[in-house]
């Protein structure tokens, strides 16, 4: 018969409960505090309310009340260095953290409001209302509250969605040494979403100092958190990542402070992460001012039950039982808080009229609609720009992958910021090409090799980059695995710098192998292209020589937006001229190269298709003008080259290599079209794969993926419609 043992966990797992000991013996600044701000940000959650109630809240409202005593005693465990991040339900995290930052000393019952809270009030009202006085200047609403200064790095739309970027803030402080640790709130149903367990993984693994901190508020909208998970007690998932965790009450505030403190003791001395679960509950629906009874999925007596248990009703009668308080205050407290808001809501709103409306001044301007996209790329203005042509250093056979390897060696000696993650960057000599080949021994704590999980690192990397402190790149293995990361890839660092109005950059960059023809088949295979050019944000650079990888390499990384920077296994092991000392010149983001002049036809292309359209044209003899776009996103495309050569040619050929489905030339082509309809003899035609992703058959391989033959019946078919056809 097999013997069995019992397993023990390898971290804690308590539940902590305060007495009347703890009560009595609690900091009375801390408490006089906590009744503070729980009652400004009560008073700020029902003047929301009231104004959804009035149609002058465009969009959701996920109101806290009733779980305001997490937020707050956790936040006031904190300092202003600490950073946090929170989900769609935020309003209470985000005025709490803010609150602790403009009075780290603590607030007095006596003067609640002062003139700076007051002012955080009404801005952060403006915001909710979408306001150009809002903290993302009307862009972010109730769910996209970030203020940098107080250290909320950003709340978030996405069930789950911040977490992997709470990850990289407490990796940079992790780098910087300064004791510093970040919190990522997010709720019951946030826990079951991958990229948090995966993120749990990672911060274990790695030892970063960041508190994932679940408001356990019993439904997700209407699911109730039994239905879905077979543990409800969501602070168990600690213990399969060897993470410490705590279970408390969080309408009992001082619990809260007191895990809290334990949790932070345990970061601040570089132990990892913690996970602390506070039982909460919130006394409206997911969103607007009905209770959820309205709606049927939960009784009034239940309701009735957790508002006997209100943290206010709690922290104040705590107090006055401790002689810190006495009712007329908490009452003189509660009256201060409303009045501030009524004073925010009428700096905000025009009430002479028949009918309350928003002062149309306050609007932001619908030419703000664009900006902040991407930045004006003045980070740059000091660069060295040198194209091979002026290049006046000395070139030599080398292969493709061995300058990638040279120039990001190369940045990460000479600037302490970069960081490289990836999955096998660290091994196999330079991962699975030798892209990064020498850089895990020359920088180990700086070369990290990742566990298979897109969507945490990648989100680690764009919390990196939100913090400013360092430049990550990150390596996709193969492009496909966007879409197992396309949240964090799409929704968070894309969108970020715009959807936050433009308060702070994302300085990252995303390498990864076009590996068509390498028979790794439908999900190892695509070029990613039209899918990035489609999403602002981005900026997407495709080099076809080592000598451009280099320039344009040294640009991304000095940019202060994503980059996407594309390279092609063909081109890995060719050899081309390229230097071997000077990797310090740049190539500019948005300008293509005409590597072949002509006048029959304008080709353009990218990558390893540059070198197959050149050939074509030569064994055709027609007398092709082949343009290297190096830049494909929407604001990088060279439109003053372009034009130029449409206005020699008269004639457009756009060649690209991929499936037509995914296909980076449809948006060129129409905007071709567009553009310079009057200088076109006929329609942009187009080279393109099969609609089909390339399979593992070598034949059927070859049938998915355009190649020389195909770049040669485009020409053939441009010629012919110009009565001009070719042999």
């Amino acid at each position: 018969m097999p013997t069995s043992q019992p397993l023990g966990a390898s971290a804690p797992w308590v539940e902590l409960a305060t007495t009347a000991d703890d009560w009595k013996h609690a900091d009375p600044t801390l408490l006089g505090t906590t009744l503070v701000s729980l009652h400004l940000i009560r008073a700020f959650e029902e003047a929301v309310l009231e104004l959804v109630s009035k149609g002058l809240v465009h969009g959701p409202a996920h109101s806290s009340i009733g779980q305001e005593g997490g937020a707050v005693a956790s936040a006031l465990a904190l300092r202003a260095s600490d950073q946090i991040n929170g989900s769609h339900r935020a309003h209470h995290q985000f005025l709490a953290k803010a609150l602790h930052y403009l009075h780290p000393g603590g607030m007095a019952l006596s003067a609640p409001v002062s003139d700076d809270t007051q002012a955080l009030l009404q801005r952060t009202l403006a915001e909710i209302m979408g306001l150009a006085q809002g903290f993302c200047r009307g862009r972010g609403g109730s769910m996209h509250l970030r203020w940098a200064e107080a250290g909320v790095l950003g709340t978030n739309a996405i069930v789950g969605g911040g977490v992997p970027m709470a990850a990289g803030a407490a990796w940079a402080h992790r780098r910087a040494g300064e004791g510093d640790v970040a919190v990522t709130y997010f709720g019951d149903g946030a826990v079951n979403i991958g990229s948090v367990l995966e993120t749990m993984n990672l911060a274990a693994a790695w030892k970063l100092p960041l508190c994932f901190f679940i408001e356990n508020n019993r439904y997700a909208v209407s699911t109730e958190v039994s239905e879905v998970t077979a543990d409800s007690r969501l602070s168990s998932r600690g213990l399969a990542f060897g993470i410490p965790a705590w279970k408390v009450d969080g309408m009992d505030p001082l619990a809260v402070h007191c895990a809290m403190t334990d949790a932070v003791s345990h970061m601040r001395e570089g132990k990892g992460p913690t996970v602390i679960e506070a039982d909460v509950y919130r006394f409206y629906h997911q969103n607007g001012p009905l209770p959820g009874s309205a709606f049927g999925y939960r009784s009034r007596d239940e309701e009735g039950i957790w508002r006997e248990r209100d943290p206010l009703d709690r922290i104040a009668r705590e107090m006055i039982e401790l002689g810190q308080a006495s009712t007329a205050q908490v009452e003189a407290v509660r009256a201060a808080a409303v009045e501030a808001m009524t004073e925010a809501t009428a700096a905000l709103v025009e009430t002479a009229a028949d009918k309350p409306a928003i002062r149309q001044s306050l609007w932001p301007s619908a030419d703000f609609r664009d900006a902040h996209i991407r930045g004006d790329l003045s980070e740059l203005e000091d660069a060295r720009y040198v194209e091979q042509d002026q290049y006046a250093g000395r070139l030599e056979p080398r292969r493709f992958v061995d300058s990638v390897a040279d120039v990001m060696h190369r940045r990460m000696s000479q600037d302490e910021r970069i960081v490289v993650m990836g999955e096998d960057v660290h091994r196999l000599k330079g991962g699975t090409n030798g892209a990064t080949r020498g850089l895990s021994e020359d920088f180990p704590d700086r070369c990290l090799g990742t566990p298979i999980s897109e969507n945490a690192f990648v989100g680690l990397g764009g919390g990196i980059a939100m913090d400013g402190r360092y430049r990550p790149v990150i390596e996709f293995m193969y492009p496909d695995f966007m879409w197992v990361a396309a949240d964090q890839v799409f929704n968070q660092i894309a969108k970020a710098r715009h959807m936050f109005g433009g308060d702070g950059t994302m300085p990252l960059v995303l390498r990864t192998k076009v590996a068509m023809g390498t028979g790794y088949g439908s999900q190892h295979s695509m070029d990613p292209a039209g899918i990035f050019a489609t999403s602002p944000g981005w900026r997407i650079v495709a080099p076809s020589t080592p000598y451009d990888y280099v320039g344009l390499m040294n640009s991304a990384l000095r940019c202060d937006d994503p980059v996407l920077v594309i390279e092609h296994t063909d081109l890995y092991t060719r050899r081309f001229e390229a230097p071997n000392d000077d990797l310090d010149y740049c190539i500019p983001l948005g300008s293509a190269r005409v590597v072949r002049p002509g006048r029959a036809v304008t080709v353009l292309t990218y990558l390893s298709m540059v070198e197959r359209c050149c050939r074509a044209a030569e064994d055709l003899g027609v007398d092709a003008e082949v343009i290297d776009l190096r830049s494909l996103d929407r604001a990088g495309i060279d439109w003053p080259t372009i034009e130029a050569s449409i206005r020699r040619t008269n004639n457009v050929l756009v060649v690209e290599q991929g499936s037509i489905g995914t296909a980076y030339g449809g948006l060129l082509g129409d905007e071709i079209q567009r553009r310079f309809m009057d200088w076109l003899d006929q329609p942009v035609q187009r080279v393109h794969g099969g609609e089909a992703s390339p399979s593992i058959s070598k034949v059927l391989e070859r049938a998915a993926c355009a190649d020389i033959e195909e770049v040669q019946a485009g020409l053939r078919a441009v010629m012919a419609a110009q009565g001009r056809p070719v042999d």
